[in-house]
């Protein structure tokens, strides 16, 4: 098992206030209370590292941590992003969220992956179908994430993964890379943790070069 070292850094509501773009970073996003928070939590292996709430709209800020790995001393961080899309925060709200990831997903340079997350449980959402095909238009690198895969019995989790690969090879010629994720079982874990390790290594080489 992978074991790192987090620490939340700052909360930003502009551009201006991010922390310096000199170390790979990797965000989280998706719709509200799609897990955003308990993954990051699990993946750093800190119980309230991000705050989790029953409340959407809760995060309206660009939460940065600072992740070290122990073993490399490699150091990143993790982003947790507002969530887009829930019904029930007010326009303002919506519009808000969208003038702060928008501008971070466009302008960020050390953004090396966007973890985009879905609920498995759900039908193909054409937010979240919308959303990645404007990362796809703007050439962002990103991977989809299915959550709450624990609350699906192996058949259905693979007719809705299924489902939801259908509907994305209706636009794109090659699925994103995916993860199977379950805050309370652990799954995932270990998977995200080596896939950002891989990257980690392939910033440092392509800097190397330059």
């Amino acid at each position: 098992m992978i074991d790192v070292k987090a620490e939340f850094l700052k909360s930003s509501t502009v551009d201006s206030q991010l922390p310096a773009g000199d170390i790979p970073e990797y965000a989280f996003v998706g719709r509200s209370n799609v897990g955003k928070s308990s993954l990051i939590n699990l993946l750093t292996g800190r119980k309230n590292l991000a705050k989790t709430s029953g409340k959407p709209g809760k995060t309206r800020l660009i939460n940065h941590f600072t992740i070290t790995h122990p073993a490399t001393e490699e150091v990143w961080y993790l982003v947790d992003l507002p969530g887009y899309g829930y019904a029930r925060v007010s326009r303002t709200i919506r519009d808000e969220f969208q003038r702060l990831i928008y501008p971070y997903i466009k302008n960020r340079e050390n953004l090396m992956c966007l973890f985009v997350l879905v609920d498995v449980r759900l039908e193909p959402q054409p937010i979240d179908l919308e959303f990645m095909a404007y990362l796809g238009e703007q050439g962002v690198p990103f991977s989809m994430v299915f959550t709450k895969c624990d609350k699906m019995k192996p058949g259905g989790l693979t007719n809705n993964i299924d489902a939801y690969n259908e509907r994305m090879l209706q636009d794109w010629e090659e699925l994103p890379k995916q993860f199977l994720t379950s805050s309370s079982k652990f799954l995932g874990r270990e998977e995200i943790l080596a896939f950002i390790e891989e990257t980690n290594q392939l910033y440092k080489e392509e800097r190397l070069g330059d």
